[in-house]
Parts: structure tokens; C-alpha cells; sequence
């Protein structure tokens, strides 16, 4: 299935999963939070999720390298400031954290499986292709900031 290496765009398969949690939210035991603390919780995880993206961008940004997840080998820099000293792919965090405020949104239980999909897929079919292009670009100093910040959180 190496066929699937990057071949989604990782925000499209956000939607799709999203999607799918709609789809299945209504088959399972459904819950109901009290309104403030289920907006809270819904509302710090979408600050959550929309931080680690923009903070993800604009690193690449101010890098002037390329925020293509579908074309790794194009990186002409090795970014490792910001919110990259807390995670290696904030973008992709912030795509979890998005999908867990929406299953908290569907107020089910089946829909929390999403976020877990999300990392299962991201991990195998883009960011252990992505370890390897750059590894082989930067070498050293990417296999040192792999050993200083973790892959997710």
C-alpha cells in the first residue's frame, strides 16, 4: 500500500475522516455534556488545533520552505524553532486536535475513533515517507532533532 504515500493532501484526509465520524456519529451510545464545559472543551480544542497549524505555517513561511506535505523532497530547510521544539509535524496535530473538538461536537462515542485514524493514516502513509526524504536531505542534523522532539506530543 506504499502507493498511498503521499498521495492525499493531509487536510483532505481530515475531511474525509470528519466526514466519516458524522457518518457513524449517530450508530453508537451518544453523551451529552452540560453547555458550558462541552463549549469549553470544543473551544480550547479547536484554539488548540488552530494554533499548531498557523504556528506550523508560519515557521514554514518564515523559512521559505515549502508547506507541500505532498512533495517533501522540495524542503530547502530544516525547521526546527517554534513550535517545531515541541512537536515534528504541528500541522498534523493541529488536524487531530480539529477532529477531536468535532467529536465532541457529535456528543458520540464512535466518532473519537477519527482522531485515532487520522494519526494511524498520517503516521504510515505521510510522515514516516516524509522521515525518510528528510532524513536523506538533512542528514545529521535532522536525525538529532528527531532524538530531541517527539513525532506527535
Amino acid at each position: 500500500m506504499s502507493w498511498l504515500n503521499h498521495r492525499i493532501p493531509p487536510p483532505v484526509v481530515g475531511l474525509i475522516i470528519a466526514a466519516g465520524m458524522w457518518g457513524v456519529s449517530s450508530l453508537g451510545p451518544s453523551f451529552t455534556l452540560p453547555a458550558p464545559a462541552g463549549d469549553g472543551v470544543i473551544a480550547l480544542f479547536l484554539a488548540a488545533g488552530l494554533a499548531f497549524d498557523v504556528l506550523g505555517i508560519l515557521a514554514f513561511r518564515n523559512a521559505s520552505t515549502t508547506i507541500n506535505p505532498l512533495r517533501p523532497e522540495r524542503a530547502s530547510t530544516l525547521v526546527t524553532g517554534g513550535i517545531y521544539q515541541v512537536t515534528r509535524n504541528p500541522m498534523y496535530v493541529g488536524v487531530a486536535f480539529l477532529l477531536l473538538a468535532w467529536a465532541v461536537h457529535l456528543s458520540a462515542l464512535l466518532p473519537f475513533a477519527g482522531p485515532a485514524v487520522f494519526v494511524l493514516y498520517i503516521t504510515r502513509f505521510q510522515i514516516i515517507p516524509e522521515e525518510r526524504v528528510l532524513r536523506q536531505a538533512f542528514g545529521q542534523d535532522y536525525a538529532d532533532y528527531c532524538a530531541r522532539v517527539r513525532r506527535w506530543l
